[in-house]
């Protein structure tokens, strides 16, 4: 029976959804608000930018720790709740004349942290509502509706920004914050209480959290894998809006239509992530996902304006449609192979390092570019990710047919 069946997680998915797609028009309209209403200089937005992933850094490992002491779900409505109120002071502040850019950096800054919260207690919360044996159906069922707002959010977020202002988009996500929370409330699957520690130490559960991922052979491969991915994506990241606007001289809405592509990619990848892990099993769609797809992005740099810019597309869609298709299977073969004590440590413990190589391969990708020069850094970038792989190739991943069972 389809989980669409499962009305708990009916409700799990539009929170999911709302909340997603309410990130997404953030993510564009704080931007917009700041370089239009506040005229943030570059450096500005570029502390914008960091203020809205910094708590990954901050309080990742933390954050496993508390999650994992708490039932999940308020955890969950806590930071839906928070979100909501930071996002409603910046139009508050707007309509009164006394916004700044030094309220929006810190909203960024306090709304990454419960965000952090939110997708540690979200990813841990799963296992217990729908079953170990369903992860995968309840991850791509999850992940098509992230595709589909990581396509129309910022469409959204452009329009409501024309018509009525930037401002009032910082409203609408908070509306997105509000409507998960609400969503969420109506659950009433049972969730247990967690096990508390005999001697509480919060050092040591971050450690048993750490030693648990890193400890795995097949867990540590995974992390190396993404890790690097996000990091060389980085870099390419860094330089690619410039390689489009400057070095083929296309126009905005050419350069956003051409963006599009990779969210087309990522909604058709979580629709047939399921065909690939009944086929090949989790682990060995691991490594095809991205042994498979990602070569497919060295097609990049060879991109012109006309009709090579189709090398640009497939490339977009392609490498979009093997992360998404990556993702489902590896986040579902961690959460099935991790003890439900540890759940909460061992997501936070992971982001920590997948995200924490984000920021850095920005920077590296600036340095690059203002040294090599644009496509240079384009080609390592993109090389880089390709490599990616060999974590996972040359792990025990390669020779797992089974289903992944708990561990410890």
């Amino acid at each position: 029976m389809s989980l669409w069946s499962h009305r708990d997680f009916r409700l799990l998915w539009i929170g999911d959804a709302t909340s997603h797609l309410g990130a997404t028009i953030g993510r564009t309209v704080l931007p917009l608000l700041a370089a239009g209403t506040l005229a943030a200089s570059p450096f500005e937005m570029g502390l914008l930018t960091a203020a809205t992933t910094a708590a990954f850094l901050f309080i990742g490992l933390p954050a496993g720790v508390w999650v994992d002491r708490s039932r999940r779900r308020p955890v969950m409505l806590a930071a839906d709740g928070v979100r909501f109120v930071l996002l409603l002071s910046v139009p508050t502040a707007w309509w009164l004349d006394v916004l700044t850019f030094g309220h929006l950096v810190v909203v960024a800054l306090l709304v990454g942290a419960a965000t952090v919260m939110f997708d540690v207690a979200y990813q841990s919360y799963l296992p217990t509502l729908v079953g170990r044996e369903r992860l995968v159906e309840g991850n791509s069922k999850l992940t098509v509706t992230q595709s589909v707002a990581e396509v129309s959010g910022p469409a959204i977020a452009g329009g409501i920004a024309q018509v009525v202002g930037a401002a009032v988009g910082v409203l609408a996500t908070g509306i997105g914050y509000l409507g998960s929370a609400l969503a969420l409330l109506r659950i009433r699957t049972p969730e247990p209480e967690p096990a508390k520690p005999a001697m509480p130490n919060f050092l040591a559960e971050i450690g048993e959290g750490l030693r648990f991922v890193f400890g795995n052979r097949s867990l540590r491969a995974i992390v190396g894998c993404t890790a690097t991915a996000n990091l060389f994506s980085s870099v390419f990241y860094a330089v690619c809006v410039l390689f489009l606007v400057r070095t083929l001289d296309l126009s905005d809405g050419t350069v956003g239509l051409l963006f599009s592509f990779g969210g087309i990619g990522g909604v058709l990848g979580a629709l047939t992530a399921g065909w690939w892990t009944r086929r090949l099993g989790q682990s060995r769609t691991i490594i095809a996902a991205m042994l498979f797809t990602q070569p497919v992005v060295l097609l990049f740099p060879f991109a012109e304006a006309g009709w090579r810019l189709g090398f640009a597309a497939v490339s977009e869609i392609v490498m979009a449609y093997g992360v998404v298709v990556y993702n489902v299977a590896q986040v579902s073969y961690r959460q099935a192979i991790c003890p439900d004590h540890l759940l909460g440590r061992m997501n936070a413990s992971v982001r920590f390092v997948v995200w924490g190589t984000m920021p850095l391969g920005g920077v590296l990708g600036g340095v690059l570019g203002a040294r090599l020069g644009i496509v240079p850094t384009l080609w390592i970038g993109l090389v880089g990710q390709v490599l990616a792989v060999l974590w996972v190739l040359c792990s025990p991943l390669r020779t797992q047919r089974a289903d992944p069972v708990p561990v410890g």
